[in-house]
């Protein structure tokens, strides 16, 4: 007769500690969800003292919206693309899907970023460039058109020196 009850008192002890367990799990269900719905409740919050809504205007600044699409020694500031006719295009066509970085590091022939442009037209979505697509194709190959040097020139004027033992 002991050992039914010690059982009994068993199960009602795994019983109470298995509903304990499921309380605690349905609590974080229900504050994960509230987290999906109201982000706010985070702990990590990154508050400037301002709070932005998604709808407010913040006007750029002058200074800033002078400097925007500033050309310096023949430079794009902001992209970092050849001064030249068809950068604006190019600025305006390339950049908004990925980084100037992505074109400069290129180098191709006019057929190859043709292909190149096609070939995102199939699979990435890219729009139809319609006219603007001749002067874009003409920017690129001309100022990132493949180059006959290596990673750097030749080093000339060298003098070498013997190791001594």
């Amino acid at each position: 007769m002991e050992n039914k009850e010690k059982v009994q008192n068993s199960f009602k002890q795994i019983r109470h500690l298995a509903i304990g367990i499921f309380c605690v799990f349905m609590a974080m269900a229900v504050m994960l969800l509230y987290l999906l719905v109201d982000p706010t409740l985070s702990a990590f919050k990154f508050d400037s003292g301002k709070k932005a809504t998604t709808n407010e205007y913040v006007p750029v600044p002058e200074s800033d919206a002078a400097d925007f699409d500033k050309i310096e020694n023949g430079i794009h500031l902001r992209t970092g693309f050849v001064e030249g006719d068809g950068l604006m295009l190019v600025v305006n066509n390339c950049t908004n899907c990925h980084s100037a970085k992505l074109v400069t590091q290129n180098r191709m022939s006019k057929e190859r970023w043709l292909a190149t442009i096609r070939w995102m037209q199939e699979t990435q979505n890219l729009w139809d460039l319609g006219l603007n697509e001749e002067p874009i194709v003409n920017y690129l190959a001309t100022y990132y058109a493949p180059t006959e040097e290596g990673r750097r020139k030749n080093l000339n004027a060298i003098e070498w020196y013997e190791l001594e033992d």
